[in-house]
């Protein structure tokens, strides 16, 4: 009888204990879910480091291609700013559309005007070699002044020129399609392409700051008139000392 109510006895217990237990989530004891959250929450970061809800990760650095983005704004940006600097008043509408109807960018728009007002009574000229690898524009009056000369070269190619300074030509494109010949004292660059052996401009002897321009390598359209005058390259250094203006005609 004892043994009996002893066995009854203590089966209520075990039962209390297993039901207390069972409270937490199916057996899992208070120290395992504290080290269950630890381990969520900090990543066995040590302490209460780990279980702090409010801390944020860290935020990648962005990649160079969107730090170079951000670092410069588009050219559509630039330009709009800079014409946004300016107080245009009631002609800001006409710049603009000049702009869109000449496919301008802002400084584009603004080097059309700087050259047309810097180039009074010029107009520009753009030509070219035979075969086009060659293109150049260049700023000069529409009535043109050219030099015929008889020296040892220039007889036999033929060479008529007018001399411009080198602030007003432009090459376009062919500076790696273009090969120079020198002889004598070599200060005359005879510039030509080397794909069709056209001369189509070249560096005088007499004005190595300058440029002379063949006007038939010229496009049409921007020749109003011609004066051609003979110099004497056979006997140079007497030619040049006796002309009152060749030698300046490259300086601004």
């Amino acid at each position: 009888m004892r043994r009996t109510r002893s066995a009854v006895a203590t089966g209520p217990r075990e039962q209390r204990r297993s039901g207390a237990s069972g409270g937490l989530s199916g057996g899992e004891s208070r120290a395992q879910r504290s080290r269950s959250r630890t381990r969520a929450g900090g990543g066995g970061g040590g302490g209460a480091g780990g279980l702090q809800p409010s801390a944020k990760p860290r935020p990648k650095p962005p990649p160079r291609a969107q730090e170079a983005a951000a670092e410069e704004p588009p050219p559509a940006a630039t330009a709009a700013s800079s014409v946004s600097a300016l107080d245009l008043g009631e002609q800001r509408e006409r710049w603009e559309t000049f702009q869109k109807r000449q496919r301008l960018s802002f400084e584009g728009a603004a080097k059309l005007l700087l050259d047309t007002f810097e180039y009074q009574g010029l107009v520009k000229h753009t030509g070219g070699c035979h075969c086009g690898a060659v293109r150049f524009e260049v700023w000069a009056s529409a009535d043109l002044h050219i030099f015929d000369c008889n020296c040892s070269i220039c007889k036999k190619k033929q060479n008529r020129h007018f001399i411009v300074p080198a602030s007003r030509f432009k090459l376009l494109k062919g500076a790696e399609s273009i090969t120079t010949y020198t002889f004598n004292t070599h200060k005359a660059q005879h510039t030509f392409c080397k794909r069709c052996g056209v001369q189509s401009f070249y560096t005088p002897r007499s004005n190595p700051g300058g440029f002379g321009i063949a006007p038939h390598c010229l496009d049409e359209g921007t020749v109003r008139s011609v004066v051609t005058e003979e110099f004497n390259g056979s006997d140079w250094e007497r030619a040049m000392k006796e002309h009152k203006t060749i030698k300046n005609m490259s300086k601004e």
